[in-house]
C-alpha cells in the first residue's frame, strides 16, 4: 500500500511537470498564456485606434507578440503615424512598439 503512494505521487509530479514544461515559452514560441495576453493588447491598441477620430483602423495592422506591438499599414501624414505610436503606448502591459508603418 505504501509503495502503491509513492508511485501514485511520482506519476503524478511527473505529470505535472510535463505539463508545465509544456506551456513554458521559449526565444521562438510562445506559452498559451503570453498569446492570450497579445490577443487582449492587439484587442485593446485596435479599438483605441478604431475610437480615435483621426486614424482610420482599416489602414493600421497590429500585431502583437511578448507584449511588443507592432504597427503596420500606410497612413497620409507622419502625424498620423506618431499618434498611432502613442495609443498603442498608452495601453497597459505593453512593453514596446515597432513603428513599421508607411507613410505615402
Amino acid at each position: 500500500m505504501n509503495q502503491a503512494i509513492v508511485i501514485r505521487r511520482f506519476f503524478v509530479v511527473l505529470v505535472l511537470f510535463a505539463f508545465l514544461a509544456g506551456c513554458a515559452s521559449s526565444r521562438k514560441q510562445e506559452s498559451a498564456g503570453e498569446y492570450i495576453d497579445d490577443t487582449v493588447l492587439t484587442t485593446k491598441v485596435k479599438a483605441e485606434i478604431f475610437n480615435d477620430p483621426e486614424l482610420k483602423v482599416l489602414q493600421i495592422n497590429v500585431e502583437s507578440y511578448k507584449g511588443v506591438v507592432q504597427l503596420s499599414g500606410f497612413v497620409n501624414s507622419t502625424r498620423t503615424s506618431a499618434r498611432a505610436v502613442r495609443l498603442a503606448q498608452s495601453i497597459k502591459g505593453v512593453k514596446g512598439v515597432k513603428n513599421s508603418i508607411i507613410v505615402k
